[in-house]
């Protein structure tokens, strides 16, 4: 995920209407898909292990069972030293997961519950692109940030991205993105309302960032009234967020659980 945008505007211009932003979700949802990771392994009808491939973010993915466990209600996905470079030559590997091909998000409130191990060069992400992902190029059908976390931080950066943000370069009308404070040694839940004008971000119930669709001439300022797939991954090392300290190695991430809501039809 490329991360062009001045998070230093964020926090000072923005800051303060962020932080009277309303507290918490309505009770008018549903909710209409869950995953508990009750299982002894993650269920392989929803969810892929996302190959490695050429991005920062992807370019130490493994399929290795040493980056994957499922115990105890959680789905645990880690960023690890290689442990057999004569069969993979990358130095770290991770573990991520997608619903890719498999299922779709489109519109209602996405929570995921998840606790987010620091380590100097971690990366975790939650995050969404489209699900018909080959008619667009990116970022033409648009990419949402649940959430992402550098390093050690004690917040999480929040984020859209499209043709608007990134090609045009319109970051700040309106901002593409925010910052949230975390419990950074506890569980959180990220979660994002999708609707046909707005993609809003919480933690904790927490209303923290607000995209809208503006009346604007300008191309692809808002893509994001499509069906989408889930992304969770761990990942390792980049321009972002820098290099790996491996003393800090192996690095977890833990979610608790996954739930799909959507607005109860009687209201």
């Amino acid at each position: 995920m490329k991360k062009l945008f001045l998070w230093v505007m964020v926090v000072l211009g923005w800051g303060g209407m962020i932080s009277c932003l309303s507290p918490q979700k309505t009770s008018d949802w549903k909710l209409v898909w869950e995953d508990d990771f009750e299982g002894s392994g993650f269920d392989t009808l929803t969810w892929s292990k996302i190959p490695r491939w050429t991005p920062e973010w992807a370019r130490h993915m493994s399929d290795n069972e040493v980056c994957y466990e499922v115990k105890n209600g959680h789905l645990i996905l880690k960023g690890v030293m290689n442990p057999d470079r004569n069969a993979d030559t990358a130095r770290f590997i991770t573990g991520g997961v997608y619903t890719k091909y498999k299922k779709a998000f489109h519109g209602g409130r996405l929570e995921i519950r998840a606790k987010l191990q620091g380590a100097r060069g971690a990366w975790p992400a939650i995050w969404l692109k489209p699900f018909e992902e080959e008619k667009y190029k990116w970022p033409s059908g648009g990419e949402i940030d649940i959430m992402e976390r550098l390093n050690h931080d004690t917040i999480v950066y929040q984020t859209v991205h499209s043709v608007y943000t990134q090609h045009l370069n319109i970051r700040n009308n309106p901002p593409q993105g925010g910052t949230a404070a975390i419990r950074p040694d506890d569980y959180n839940v990220y979660a994002v309302e999708m609707y046909p004008d707005s993609v809003v971000f919480f933690v904790n119930d927490r209303r923290t960032f607000a995209y809208p669709k503006i009346e604007t001439d300008k191309e692809g300022q808002f893509p994001f009234d499509k069906p989408y797939y889930l992304l969770v991954d761990m990942q390792l090392e980049g321009g972002w967020v820098g290099p790996v300290d491996t003393l800090d190695l192996p690095v977890e991430m833990s979610v608790d659980w996954v739930r799909y809501y959507q607005r109860d039809s009687k209201e």
